[in-house]
């Protein structure tokens, strides 16, 4: 005979063995789902019972058989069976066993498929709220950082070679920025998630008088699905969710790897706190940035995360197809991932120690007063190409004496060019080459102060929408 314990038992003379049992079910994965899943169900069975679907009294035992699961599953005391397949399956046998037949109503008006389809979402609302949460927690420890710091100067590179002096500020504010992007790609998978898929069924919709616009009212879902085949097939916003992460994760493992390049002895830009870094077992001397290696090594993880869920729903046919149930492990991997890392990185950042002194001596060095040299010239009427090579014999006659830009008389430069004015020696000052970037999004002091007040206001705007978001 059929297990009993199947939704489907009517059908098949036949069960699955236990392999195959085990095998089909993702209990193991969708269990964290549980309260989305409850959650769902109440709104659910309310409903039914408004629109006299269901007697008001099965409503209310449903809604009170739910509400004992969930202090269960709160205090740790719910038993989970991996006979039951998946959380749906799951809460919905221990609600009959409870209250008995009201318990089989429940299911009146939805399928799997749609419950499936709201508890994902459900779920991904959360999720994006949590990791912009993370994002801008670590937003405002770098504006912190860039406000702090605000003045010191330090090497910036391109192609990992001296290029021009910057402000740290203005540094630490570049990744300021990308979480910003990052948090509006949350923002927006929140709001691809936030459309209710209850109320289209298997696929076809339901012959029940249900009120959908009730349910997403009391889910605080933004609309309902116009089209239930797209409804219950529809896993863009996992993508999306993911894609997000993804994007999130390479950021981090920029600024990881930045964190490990500059608390290196060659660098000495930061120092790292003991509680974010590990020692040798063989080497007395190491202390190791094993923390942000793990971030930047994480990110391909969370990357793989994605390419496995577009590759799974590549090619499906509408509607619902059980390769869908491989839609949860890479998103919640890739959530949990993320969560965890923006969390590691915030650690790392708030506790470093900037050394000050290392980084503006990094900023002499590298010949990064070349360009201003060469604009010296162009100001003065020497067509930049000419001043771009008049400037590059300079650094070759440097390099040859074994000196700096700054270590050049005015009879130097001038016997480069004759063009060179009084004022000459100005523009190899790296304080002064500092400060002469004011244009809008320049590294300059008066530019990185406008940029930290546009900054504070961006910040604001994430922790309001933030705000939002926990009161509903």
């Amino acid at each position: 005979m059929a297990d009993a314990k199947t939704p489907w038992g009517g059908r098949f003379e036949g069960s699955a063995d236990e392999f195959a049992a085990r095998f089909g079910a993702s209990l193991p994965v969708d269990r964290r789902m549980w309260a989305a899943d409850i959650r769902g169900s109440i709104a659910h069975a309310r409903m039914l019972g408004a629109q006299g679907i269901i007697s008001a009294r099965d409503a209310a035992d449903i809604e009170r058989g739910l509400d004992e699961i969930r202090r269960e599953i709160e205090d740790g005391l719910f038993v989970f069976d991996i006979a039951d397949e998946d959380i749906h399956m799951a809460i919905e046998r221990a609600l009959t066993a409870r209250i008995g037949e009201a318990g089989g109503r429940l299911h009146t008006a939805r399928s799997r498929n749609d419950q499936v389809a709201l508890d994902a979402r459900m779920y991904a609302r959360e999720a994006a709220v949590a990791l912009a949460d993370g994002a801008t927690a670590l937003r405002a420890t770098l504006l912190g950082l860039a406000e702090e710091h605000l003045g010191v100067v330090m090497p910036g590179y391109t192609h990992m070679q001296k290029a021009q002096p910057v402000l740290l500020s203005h540094h630490l504010l570049a990744y300021f920025w990308m979480l910003g992007r990052d948090v509006t790609r949350l923002r927006a998978a929140f709001d691809s998630a936030d459309v209710l898929p209850l109320g289209s069924a298997a696929l076809a919709g339901t012959t029940f008088p249900i009120d959908r616009a009730a349910v997403a009212a009391e889910l605080d879902f933004g609309s309902v699905s116009p089209n239930s085949m797209d409804s219950v097939s529809d896993r863009d916003f996992l993508l999306d969710l993911t894609y997000a992460c993804s994007v999130t994760m390479v950021h981090l493992s920029r600024l990881a790897e930045e964190l490990i390049v500059w608390s290196t002895e060659e660098f000495g830009f930061i120092t790292l706190d003991d509680a974010w870094s590990t020692g040798s077992s063989i080497m007395p001397q190491k202390k190791n940035p094993d923390f942000a290696e793990l971030v930047r090594g994480k990110t391909g993880r969370v990357v793989g995360d994605l390419m496995s869920l577009l590759v799974t729903l590549k090619g499906l046919p509408l509607a619902y197809n059980k390769d869908m149930q491989e839609d949860k492990e890479p998103a919640f991997d890739a959530i949990d991932t993320a969560v965890d890392c923006l969390r590691a990185a915030d650690g790392m950042l708030s506790t470093m120690r900037v050394n000050v002194d290392a980084m503006c001596a990094g900023a002499l060095g590298g010949f990064m007063a070349a360009t201003d040299l060469a604009d010296h010239l162009a100001s003065r009427g020497v067509p930049f190409r000419e001043a771009h090579e008049v400037v590059g014999k300079l650094v070759l006659l440097c390099e040859r004496r074994g000196c700096s830009l700054q270590d050049l008389t005015l009879d130097d430069l001038r016997a480069a060019s004759p063009e060179f004015g009084d004022d000459a020696m100005e523009a190899v000052d790296i304080e002064r080459i500092v400060s002469r970037r004011v244009s809008e999004g320049g590294t300059g002091h008066d530019a990185v102060r406008i940029q930290i007040l546009r900054a504070k206001v961006a910040l604001a705007a994430a922790q309001e929408w933030l705000a939002a978001r926990r009161e509903g």
